[in-house]
């Protein structure tokens, strides 16, 4: 049994680690300061930790004999990052740097980052493979870029085992609609619990890569046990496909309406070879069971 900890693990996605590290025995501890996190998310075998990671003092002694770490904590709202550039920074770069120090001064054996697919940014070519120039195009996205950065130098500079996880879209249990991950699908499910139609923007051509939650948090276990990892790599998590905002409607069924399109990225794919070769890893979920589930869970189905 290891003692690990989970930075924003009382949120969406960093739950389902907590949940899947306890499973395997585990001691866990969770960093959050609960301002997106929710005490339901909680695992009562897991120990909570109210404090903020831009708080480095505090963070100090709670990594104390930890073995490995997993930072999911992080403003990840785009366009609160474009309205708020120094507080999202302050966030999730700073938040960040004082994690990596922490991890440091205590010589955690590995630092499991969370970064994402907005790095990439439009690409002309799909699916993104890890090795495509960075594109990112807001603060939001360049924060994750600067930080796969930081990882790698502290791999480099202080011997600190790091990796690095771009994931793409996230769905599943626990999904906030209205916190820091509005996804299409959970936003759809909620106008579809009250009574609204679906709203696509533009036509509804546009493509997402979708990966379940669960799929994520294995995929974070996997990365905490490789042998072929620990220098600051980065690894594609996605579904490995892509589906229209068209087909999602389809699937969660209801009324639409279209709305005027917005600036962002038309399509998604991930190339996820890498995440194959060197995890041990690919998606097991599929987009129509993963929604059939959502469904059910809020009462649709």
């Amino acid at each position: 049994m290891n003692k690990i900890i989970v930075t924003g693990g009382a949120g969406f996605i960093g739950s389902h680690i907590v949940d899947a590290l306890i499973e395997e025995g585990h001691e866990v501890h969770i960093v959050d300061n609960m301002s997106a996190g929710k005490q339901e998310n909680i695992n009562p075998k897991a120990t909570l930790h109210v404090v903020d990671i831009r708080d480095k003092e505090k963070l100090i002694p709670i990594f104390a004999g930890a073995q490995y770490v997993f930072h999911e904590a992080a403003m990840p709202r785009v366009q609160y990052s474009i309205d708020n550039p120094i507080e999202t920074n302050e966030i999730n770069v700073v938040g960040l740097l004082n994690v990596l120090e922490a991890s440091r001064l205590n010589k955690v054996k590995r630092v499991v980052f969370a970064s994402s697919s907005s790095i990439y940014g439009d690409q002309e070519v799909l699916p993104t493979r890890e090795d495509m120039k960075e594109n990112p195009m807001s603060p939001y996205a360049a924060h994750k870029y600067i930080g796969e950065v930081y990882l790698k130098l502290y791999k480099q500079i202080y011997g600190l085992e790091t990796v690095c996880l771009r994931y793409f879209n996230v769905y599943g249990p626990r999904l906030n609609p209205e916190g820091a991950y509005p996804l299409v699908i959970g936003y759809f499910l909620k106008m579809i619990k009250e009574g609204k139609p679906l709203p696509i923007t533009g036509d509804g051509t546009q493509t997402r890569d979708f990966v379940h939650v669960k799929d994520v948090a294995r995929a974070n276990l996997n990365a905490m046990k490789s042998d072929k990892i620990g220098s600051g790599e980065v690894v594609n998590i996605g579904g490995g496909t892509r589906f229209s905002v068209n087909y999602i409607a389809e699937l969660i069924g209801g009324a639409v309406e279209h709305i005027a399109p917005r600036l962002e990225p038309h399509d998604t794919e991930a190339d996820i070879s890498k995440a194959k070769e060197l995890l041990d890893w690919q998606p097991s979920v599929k987009l129509e069971e993963g929604i059939k589930e959502l469904k059910i869970l809020n009462g649709i189905l």
